[in-house]
């Protein structure tokens, strides 16, 4: 029997690191209850799923994944100037994030990019956005997903 391989109609069990260029870890299930997930499931981002197709129990891997296949290039007009007098008696600081209504999605966070008496500059490109960063994975297993979660 072959050993089964990461794709679609797979559930995985995995460790991952994600980190930044400079070795910084930014997110890391190596030190805690690994991670488990049905392929497809949107738990993971689709272009990360993808290096993971052809993977089996044992495998471990690391790679490089660029901006445009991680959360994309730091986009400037996702850069929004808002009135302070928005924000009311909130103590704002550079890099504080806050969640603001959002129509289509319910919430937005963005970060606090700068702000004087009267503007406030929010940052709404996703944190990582720009970055290149390394997925380190070690995969556990690799089983049929439950039907209830590949069901459209």
């Amino acid at each position: 029997m072959s050993e089964q391989q990461i794709g679609q109609g797979t559930q995985v069990t995995l460790h991952f690191a994600l980190k930044l260029e400079d070795g910084a870890v930014v997110d890391s299930t190596f030190d805690k209850t690994p991670a488990t997930f049905a392929v497809g499931d949107g738990n993971l981002p689709e272009n990360f799923e993808q290096l993971l197709h052809g993977l089996s129990a044992g495998s471990k891997q690391s790679f490089t994944v660029a901006p445009e296949k991680a959360f994309g290039q730091h986009n400037p007009s996702n850069v929004q100037t808002i009135a302070r007098a928005q924000f009311g008696d909130m103590e704002l600081e550079e890099g504080l994030m806050i969640n603001f209504a959002d129509k289509a999605n319910g919430e937005l966070p963005g970060v606090i990019a700068g702000f004087d008496d009267k503007t406030v500059q929010v940052d709404f490109n996703h944190p990582l956005a720009g970055r290149t960063l390394t997925f380190d994975v070690e995969v556990i297993s690799v089983a049929d997903a439950p039907e209830e979660a590949t069901a459209e």
